[in-house]
């Protein structure tokens, strides 16, 4: 006979390895987006006049999928967009939801002689098809056949349509060019619709506007962990960390691919003690990041947070900048050069702009001053490079904007100068990717588009961009095609942090996003691989990264670590530390001795353990508290009152003294005895002062 546990593993064999095991329940993913969902609100500039009741703030696609859930046989879709173009209240079909429980039935002229009773079990069948005389030609196969007026006679094969129904004809202006008359892309909705009467509101068409730049907002994570406003912000060019920098004087690093749901940063760090973060500038190829700080030095990390050196201090007694080795005072920006990863740029409050090589801590490589009206030392607020890495801008301290050009023998002069380019000190600058316009952002609460082939005056300035931060930025989309920048909150408004979205093309307002009621909102990124939103938010108390983003338009980053939950805490992961008892150890690697039977030995011992006095309560009497007489006012109402009798206050020293003189001298105890035997009689010496004989 088999053994029996062989009888045993062959039976198990027979199931799968997963059977018997109680499977972990998992979050739907739905669900946790759900809870990152940001709420339904008017983030358009133009006013929503209702509220959109079908959706929260969804994304066209998102929106697509949902409707096709409520709607999931095509020719009820297909009578909805008939009842759209013509709205009747009375009708029952509208959209299959209002009254409507469980799977969708089929229309009521459907049910032949075969059907259940009138009873749908499964999927809906197919509807039936007829021809234009009204002939019943059956059930439909394939998707459904278009009207017969949908095409030309000369273009139909037999009234047959082969393949998915071709596009609807629209009309053209330009008769001279080809394929006018095809539609590409989805179709226009129907010219005489009643916004009233149909679903599609103000609000639909705001999201139609949003969406047509694919901006990602319906979800919103945020990462925390400082204390005071974020004030620096940098994702790596993969998109799979993050840094930021607060006032709180610390920079924390946050990776996606091992963050889970908490959301917490993997390290701390505190480049320079008692010096807010200003700027984080990753390297070109990803693997170190500068750190800018307002002290004169800057330092470079690795990625993993490790420090690889600090830049050199200047001399700040030599009167000309370009003969130091470095800044002599705070730095303000910085940024890495996008193309060469061994050149950094820096801009200080000592006036200078200096190029660094990061292989050479030492010394600078260039020291650029700007052109200014007057001799003198004006700080530059803020630095940038353009795409190509051939161009530096620079915000200085007298309103203006200068360009270099780095050219074979270039200088100190600028190619480019602004002059009062801003009524207050410039934020940020940026640089489009093909080189035609500059965007700059002050503290005068506006935002300035320049075109850089004529730079006399600028191309469009928004206003009422409220702005009380020198970090302060802009950045663009992916494509261009928008730029943004946040906002600051005023004292009195109710509006709080905004991110404000601008079209590039037509050079208007197209959204403004509510980041934060109570919170400004200082730097902002929209990351071109991820297509996720950056936004650095905080006041004096608080501060975070909020992360925008939507799940189907977006990829990695947010969607990795908000779907990763924390992991259980088990019974290994709590370890006793064992006791080691090593009573014969040399007094170097000896523990320290046990204070119990210290205790107990001087509770033994009466002095030792002796309580002492407790100190008077009330009002002091026999000199211990308040002897004097007017030390307070209970214990002088007390004197004056007779309670409290102090005889020595008015007696005569010298009587008060000779009242003794009689014991003294029967009973003496120091002296007298001493000359007992030798003295017997006291002999007073004579005094020498011709005072006294007088």
């Amino acid at each position: 006979m088999e053994d029996e546990a062989e009888i045993y593993d062959g039976a198990r064999a027979q199931f799968p390895v997963t059977f018997g095991k109680q499977a972990k329940p998992q979050t739907p993913l739905e669900a946790i987006h759900n809870a990152t969902r940001r709420p339904t609100q008017p983030s358009s500039s133009h006013s929503l006049s209702k509220d959109n009741k079908d959706f929260p703030s969804l994304s066209s696609s998102s929106k697509s999928w949902l409707s096709s859930l409520r709607n999931p046989n095509p020719k009820s879709r297909h009578k909805n967009d008939l009842n759209s173009q013509n709205p009747d209240p009375n009708s029952a079909t509208d959209g299959g939801v209002h009254g409507a429980m469980g799977p969708f039935r089929p229309p009521e002229g459907l049910n032949s002689a075969d059907d259940d009773g009138g009873v749908m079990v499964g999927p809906p069948r197919p509807p039936r098809a007829f021809d234009e005389a009204g002939v019943d030609q059956g059930v439909v196969i394939g998707p459904p056949r278009p009207p017969g007026d949908y095409f030309n006679s000369a273009d139909d094969d037999e009234g047959a349509m082969i393949g998915p129904p071709r596009p609807a004809a629209v009309a053209s202006s330009d008769d001279d060019e080809e394929g006018d008359g095809v539609m590409i892309g989805p179709p226009r909705p129907p010219a005489g619709l009643n916004p009233a009467e149909t679903d599609s509101d103000d609000g639909d068409s705001d999201n139609e506007e949003e969406n047509q730049y694919r901006i990602p907002l319906s979800n919103e994570i945020v990462l925390k962990g400082h204390s005071k406003v974020v004030s620096a912000l940098a994702v790596d060019h993969s998109g799979s960390r993050v840094l930021s920098g607060s006032y709180d004087y610390t920079v924390r690093m946050y990776d996606f691919q091992g963050m889970n749901s908490r959301l917490q940063s993997f390290r701390q760090l505190e480049p320079s003690e008692g010096h807010q973060v200003r700027t984080l500038s990753w390297s070109p190829t990803a693997d170190r990041f500068l750190c800018v700080t307002g002290s004169a030095q800057a330092k470079i990390y690795d990625r993993d947070g490790l420090t690889l050196g600090e830049f050199v201090k200047g001399d700040m007694y030599i009167r000309d900048l370009k003969n130091t080795k470095g800044h002599i005072s705070g730095l303000t920006c910085g940024e890495w050069h996008p193309k060469t990863k061994e050149t950094i740029l820096t801009s200080s409050e000592d006036g200078s702009l200096r190029l660094w090589d990061v292989n050479d801590f030492k010394s600078q490589k260039q020291v650029i001053k700007p052109k200014l009206a007057r001799p003198g030392r004006v700080p530059v607020t803020t630095c940038t490079w353009d795409h190509e890495g051939k161009c530096i801008a620079g915000g200085i301290g007298d309103y203006s904007i200068q360009i270099w050009n780095l050219k074979p023998g270039w200088g100190s002069r600028p190619d480019i100068h602004v002059e009062k380019a801003h009524e207050d000190d410039i934020t940020g600058l940026k640089f489009s990717s093909d080189g035609r316009i500059l965007l700059s952002r002050s503290f005068d609460g506006s935002l300035k588009v320049w075109d850089l082939r004529q730079m006399k005056k600028p191309q469009k300035v928004f206003e009422e961009l409220h702005n009380h931060y020198a970090q302060t930025n802009i950045a663009f989309s992916p494509d261009e095609q928008l730029f943004l920048t946040g906002t600051s909150v005023e004292r009195e408004s109710t509006t709080g942090g905004l991110l404000c979205f601008f079209d590039r093309a037509k050079l208007e307002l197209v959204s403004r996003v509510g980041i934060s009621p109570t919170c400004s909102v200082v730097q902002c990124a929209w990351h071109p691989k991820l297509n996720q939103i950056f936004a650095t938010a905080g006041d004096k108390s608080q501060g975070g990264t909020h992360i925008l983003y939507d799940p189907s338009l977006s990829e990695r980053g947010a969607l990795v670590c908000v779907a990763r939950a924390p992991r259980k805490k088990s019974v290994d992961d709590f370890e006793a530390k064992p006791m080691i008892h090593n009573p014969h150890a040399l007094p170097l690697f000896r523990d320290q001795p046990s204070r119990k039977r210290q205790r107990e030995k001087i509770l033994k011992d009466p002095m030792k353990s002796h309580k002492p006095e407790l100190p008077i309560t009330g009002p002091g009497f026999g000199g211990r508290v308040g002897s004097t007489k007017g030390s307070l006012l209970t214990q002088y109402l007390m004197k004056q009152g007779g309670l409290i009798k102090e005889t020595w206050m008015e007696e005569d020293p010298r009587e008060a003294i000779l009242k003794y003189a009689d014991v003294a001298a029967k009973e003496p105890k120091f002296i007298a005895p001493a000359y007992a035997q030798t003295q017997p009689e006291t002999v007073f010496a004579k005094s020498d002062s011709e005072d006294e004989e007088k």
